[in-house]
């Protein structure tokens, strides 16, 4: 039996997660700041759910959950950074406090409970690290710049950690999700009160008040959630786990772009060497 530490429990993709890891009788300790929304996972599994209120951009409640976790379940076998939300705002109307916010919650608060877990995984010389993104990593849009780079540091991070960890028998892996029937456009949602004409037919589109959530978006989140935990019991990892069709498509054309751009622009990138 292993233990799962998920954050980001009360809805979506991390409801998903949590739900995958109990129905299989493994230990779960799920996370969400208001621990009633998982008040009917630990009814229906009340020896291997623990709940713990976690604000991710809180250092004592980061290290609050982990030692309640280690202490009730004896270890941390899987930790998945699942917690954040989403940012509209033209890179100019961003707020400073609003976007330092937004980094706290997607990329420092993450990287604090990974540091709180690891000594717990260096001491067995085992665990895996799932840090969820998003494509927008892979391609910001309109209104979406500053949300895209929490989560491109995010995966970059990940990326150099990955190979810090091989030799100590921990993994680590980046999943990106696509468009998904979450609360993403609802409650997940925040927007910037600073408001400029001149952005309104761009970036204006996509704040947070003109977005109405049709609930169409072709992603699963049970699915998605157990898929996620299929793959973390893997012997190998992918190090990017696209989840969705809509993420297989936009992420291919991006990186064809990409290829295209580099091979395009490839004799004037050269030209900076010294000469042989």
């Amino acid at each position: 039996m292993k233990t799962w530490l998920i954050t980001g429990c009360s809805s979506g993709i991390g409801a998903g997660i949590a739900q995958a890891v109990l129905e299989q009788g493994d230990n779960a300790i799920i996370t969400a700041r208001n621990t009633g929304s998982l008040d009917e996972l630990v009814a229906k599994y009340p020896d291997n759910a623990l709940a713990q209120k976690l604000n991710i951009c809180s250092k004592e409640d980061i290290a609050k959950t982990v030692k309640n976790g280690v202490d009730k379940f004896g270890t941390i076998d899987f930790m998945i950074n699942n917690a954040g939300y989403g940012y509209r705002s033209a890179v100019e109307e961003g707020d400073p406090k609003d976007v330092e916010l937004l980094f706290d919650t997607n990329f420092f608060g993450p990287i604090e409970l990974i540091k709180e877990v690891l000594p717990v995984m260096r001491a067995q010389k085992s665990g895996s690290i799932i840090n969820v993104s998003s494509i927008a990593a892979a391609r910001s849009g309109v209104g979406s710049g500053y949300y895209a780079a929490s989560k491109a540091a995010l995966e970059l991070m990940t990326n150099g950690l990955v190979k810090e960890l091989a030799p100590l028998g921990i993994k680590a892996m980046v999943v990106e999700p696509g468009a998904f029937r979450t609360r993403f456009y609802d409650t997940s949602l925040k927007g910037t009160s600073i408001k400029i004409g001149d952005y309104d037919e761009t970036a204006g589109k996509t704040r947070k008040e003109n977005i109405v959530n049709l609930e169409n978006q072709p992603g699963d989140p049970e699915k998605a959630g157990k898929v996620i935990v299929e793959v973390a019991q893997m012997e190998e990892y992918p190090f990017r786990l696209l989840l969705g069709s809509d993420a297989v498509r936009i992420v291919s054309e991006e990186m064809e772009s990409r290829l295209k751009e580099i091979e395009d622009w490839k004799e004037v990138s050269v030209q900076t060497d010294y000469d042989k």
